[in-house]
C-alpha cells in the first residue's frame, strides 16, 4: 500500500509547476500531506549542510591513509561541525531568528577569529564565559540575507590541474611531457 500526494509548487523558479510524492505513510490525518510536501522541500537544506561539511570545513579531500584514521578523520570533522552548529543556534535563539538564516561560513570565520582569545591559558573563568557570550553575538551578526527562490546548481567548482598523477615515489618518478608543455630545444 502506498500514497500518492501531489504537490504544487507556488515559487517561480523551480523546474515544474508540481510533482508527486509517493510515501507509506498512510494516514492523512497523523501524517497531512503538506507537512509531507515541506519535509520534501527541507531535503535541500540538508545538501546545503553536506556541502558546509564537505567545502567549508575542508573535508571534500580526506588526508589520512588508513580506513581507522579516516574514520576518525570524519569524526572529528562531523563534531566540530556539531559544536559550531550548537553555537549557530545558541546565537540564533538569542537573536530570535531561525538557525538555517545564520550563515555556516560565517560562523567558521567568526568562531577560527576568536579562538586566540578563546584558547589562552591564563583566561579566568568569567573572561572566558564573557569571550563565548561576545563569540554568540558575532555570530549572531551573520544573518545570510532571505533570497527566495535562489537558484543554487550543482558544478564543480575545483579546477582539474594539468600535472601528471603521482604514481610512485617522488625519487621514482620521471617528468611526462604534457601535451601543452612546449619547451625549447637545447641549444
Amino acid at each position: 500500500m502506498l500514497r500518492q500526494i501531489k504537490v504544487t509548487v507556488p515559487q517561480p523558479g523551480f523546474r515544474v509547476a508540481s510533482f508527486y510524492i509517493v510515501t507509506t505513510l498512510l494516514d492523512a490525518e497523523l501524517y497531512p500531506a503538506s507537512e509531507i510536501a515541506d519535509l520534501y522541500f527541507q531535503r535541500w537544506d540538508v545538501e546545503l549542510f553536506f556541502r558546509n561539511i564537505k567545502i567549508t570545513m575542508g573535508m571534500d579531500i580526506l588526508r589520512c591513509k588508513t580506513p581507522e584514521m579516516v574514520s576518525k578523520e570524519i569524526l572529528m570533522h562531523l563534531i566540530a561541525y556539531n559544536c559550531i552548529r550548537r553555537l549557530m543556534l545558541e546565537a540564533a535563539e538569542k537573536r530570535g531568528v531561525k538557525p538555517r538564516r545564520i550563515s555556516f561560513k560565517g560562523s567558521v570565520q567568526a568562531l577560527r577569529q576568536w579562538e586566540p582569545h578563546l584558547n589562552q591559558g591564563k583566561t579566568s573563568r568569567d573572561d572566558r564565559t564573557r569571550l563565548i557570550r561576545l563569540l554568540t553575538d558575532s555570530i549572531a551578526g551573520n544573518i545570510a540575507p532571505d533570497r527566495p527562490g535562489r537558484s543554487e546548481p550543482r558544478a564543480v567548482k575545483r579546477r582539474p590541474n594539468h600535472f601528471q598523477l603521482l604514481t610512485a615515489p617522488r625519487h621514482m618518478m620521471k617528468e611526462i611531457q604534457h601535451r601543452s608543455k612546449y619547451r625549447a630545444e637545447k641549444a
